[in-house]
């Protein structure tokens, strides 16, 4: 039987709806299988994955890995250390400073000496110091009687002073030492063997022995610490004496001992008495043999005995080393007249010391500054006084028992012998 002619043509349009239909399913299917298909997230099990998803090629180099981090395996620092010290000129003590010293005693109501009034003005210089050294320019005994010019002894409460004020390194090595033959060597040494023992004493060696080195060590720096003299007043050593001085003169014992020196500590400190005295000027052979002391291993050299001051300078070692110089300290205290003996310097310095960790280790002398220091006294020689020349005036300067002292005068005494970078501020 015939199908009608209408249900034939909606036949015709329903084929024809799903062939389009289905042309458009294939062409989005198309289209599809070609867009990008996204990265699926990475899981990770625990700390980090396993595996890894592989990584771009780069024409750039690869870091190496201590780039992206701080490395523990820096060399580490230097160890630096520095220790502050200072140095005094002649500590002279004429008869008015020890009978003044046993006065004030007496109206303490206690026998011995009293110097604390000779230096309470000074106390600060030192106070702040590691080392602190000085040249005892007399012998000091707690057994013989006090005496002055020209053959010195003081007393040994004038030492003790001292110490009490910070000193902790003395010189004996000077022209007075024998000033009282063997019996005044063998006393001033039990004097200085009874001191409390975080000092060193240099100048004096046992007859028949080696001479010692004295090495004092602070902050876990060692400073060997030598003294010599050029002469004795005209006195050889006397006779049968326990100690003896060497002198500059003998230039193969001085050498051996600043060799040894070298060898045993950090720094060489060399006092040497040389000169002449009441003279600014510095002769040849002080210049010589500070070449000497220095080319032989000295790091700083202190010169005593002018009783003024002269110049500070230094001096290039054999092997290259700067050594500071001061040719004389001038006194430190005394009863002398003229203005020159009564102005004086106190040589402050700093002693660093670098350690590499490869082991190598330097050392050097720096910031050297001269610190001016005035002994004054009231009219016939009373009141005797050691002032900082910073804290001097002119009421004071005005009432010199020495007369006609001025400020100005002073400045001009110590212009006229250190160079401005060593002088400290008055």
């Amino acid at each position: 039987m015939a199908r009608p002619a209408h249900r034939r043509k909606r036949n015709r349009r329903l084929r024809s709806a799903l062939l389009c239909t289905a042309a458009a399913l294939l062409c989005m299917a198309a289209a599809f299988a070609f867009l990008p298909r996204p990265t699926p997230p990475a899981v990770q099990a625990g700390p980090a994955s396993p595996v890894s998803a592989p990584e771009e090629s780069s024409s750039l180099p690869e870091e190496p890995e201590s780039a992206a981090a701080p490395s523990s395996s820096a060399a580490p620092d230097p160890v630096v250390t520095t220790v502050q010290g200072t140095a005094a000129g002649d500590n002279l003590l004429h008869d008015g400073l020890y009978l003044q010293a046993a006065r004030r005693a007496q109206r303490e109501g206690r026998s011995g000496y009293d110097f604390t009034a000779l230096y309470e003005h000074v106390f600060p210089l030192f106070s702040g110091s590691d080392l602190n050294l000085i040249n005892v320019e007399t012998l000091f005994s707690d057994e013989l009687e006090p005496s002055a010019y020209p053959r010195f002894c003081s007393p040994g409460d004038a030492g003790r002073a001292l110490y009490d004020m910070g000193f902790n390194v003395f010189f004996l090595a000077n022209n007075h030492i024998y000033d009282k033959g063997a019996e005044g060597l063998a006393s001033t040494m039990r004097f200085w063997d009874s001191m409390p023992q975080d000092i060193a004493v240099s100048g004096l060696s046992p007859a028949g022995e080696e001479a010692p080195v004295p090495v004092l060590e602070k902050d876990g720096v060692r400073f060997a610490c030598l003294a010599f003299t050029e002469m004795t007043n005209g006195l050889p050593t006397p006779s049968g004496a326990a100690y003896h001085v060497t002198l500059l003169s003998d230039e193969e014992e001085v050498r051996d001992q600043i060799e040894r020196a070298r060898r045993q500590a950090d720094f060489v400190i060399v006092s040497a008495h040389w000169g002449t005295e009441n003279t600014h000027t510095v002769s040849q052979s002080q210049r010589a043999w500070a070449q000497k002391l220095a080319d032989w291993g000295a790091d700083l050299i202190l010169g005593t005995h002018p009783h003024v001051v002269q110049p500070i300078e230094t001096v290039t070692s054999a092997d290259g080393r700067t050594v500071p110089v001061a040719y004389s300290l001038g006194n430190f205290v005394s009863a002398q007249i003229p203005l020159d003996n009564l102005v004086g310097i106190v040589l402050r310095f700093t002693a660093e010391k670098t350690e590499w960790p490869d082991g190598r280790t330097e050392t050097e002398i720096r910031d050297l500054a001269a610190v001016p220091v005035v002994m004054h006294y009231d009219a016939n020689f009373a009141n005797l006084r050691l002032y900082p020349f910073s804290s001097y005036t002119e009421e004071l300067a005005a009432s010199h028992g020495t007369g006609g002292v001025t400020l100005a005068a002073i400045e001009s005494i110590l212009k006229e012998n250190i160079a401005p970078e060593y002088l400290a501020p008055g």
